[in-house]
């Protein structure tokens, strides 16, 4: 739209009296109101909207739509930085997949975080009771009741699931882990250190829509960090949040 904005410099009689043509006006007015709120604006007014309700009756929801991503990894590495995660841990692998045959070839990008089930495949099978489907539709993991037999990450179709087993991004360059390392992580709205012998090592760990975040009225981190508004987060029972429109 860069044609139907006012120079900066003067222009030439001929430029000056160039007008736009009736199809270029109706594009820049879409534009203008599909552009009018940034969708994040919108969606932390659905999630300060859902934090009103009892928890029993918000259902958080992701809606990921594959069409817009770009394979960035943009949300791979805010969860990364958010959640504190160790070498070996991803709690948003984006995954790409090849379509169609030579030379007809595309490629497509596939986000795939913890699907937060309705009916998990990865709770009945643990034998500590360590995880568990809460009222709003998260699958949390109690990292200190949690004994690492590693049969959720079995039992989980996506895998979403991986056992931390204790790495440190400066245990391969340094003697030990970096300062930002030792930075406590606030994963399910808990304060824990990474150190060995302590949780969340030897434990299971998945994606949690940064419940930490949310429960205070923040977007998850891969929400906010997607270049191509790809992701969208809300309360599905809210008929009128985005996530429901788009659902």
């Amino acid at each position: 739209f860069a044609g139907l904005v006012a120079p900066a410099v003067a222009a030439s009689p001929a430029q000056a009296q160039t007008s736009p043509s009736p199809g270029q006006v109706e594009a820049v007015a879409l534009y203008f109101e599909l552009d009018e709120e940034d969708v994040l604006g919108r969606m932390t007014r659905d999630l300060m909207r859902a934090l009103d309700k009892p928890l029993e009756q918000r259902h958080w929801s992701m809606v990921i739509d594959l069409r817009r991503c770009t394979g960035c990894q943009g949300c791979t590495i805010a969860c990364i930085q958010e959640n504190k995660l160790p070498p070996g841990i991803v709690y948003r692998p984006v995954r790409e997949e090849v379509e169609g045959r030579f030379p007809n070839v595309s490629k497509r990008f596939l986000p795939r975080p913890c699907m937060q089930c309705d009916a998990p495949p990865c709770v009945p099978v643990c034998p500590a009771n360590a995880t568990w489907k809460r009222a709003d539709g998260i699958v949390e993991i109690d990292y200190d009741a949690c004994i690492g037999c590693g049969y959720c990450v079995q039992a989980c179709p996506y895998e979403a699931r991986t056992l931390d087993h204790g790495g440190f991004w400066g245990g391969d360059v340094a003697e030990g882990p970096e300062p930002y390392e030792k930075l406590p992580s606030l994963e399910y709205g808990e304060v824990h250190i990474r150190a060995q012998g302590g949780s969340p090592i030897g434990n299971a760990r998945k994606c949690h829509f940064c419940l930490h975040r949310i429960e205070q009225g923040l977007l998850p981190a891969c929400v906010l960090s997607c270049m191509g508004r790809a992701t969208f987060f809300g309360d599905r029972n809210d008929p009128d949040s985005l996530v429901s429109e788009l659902i």
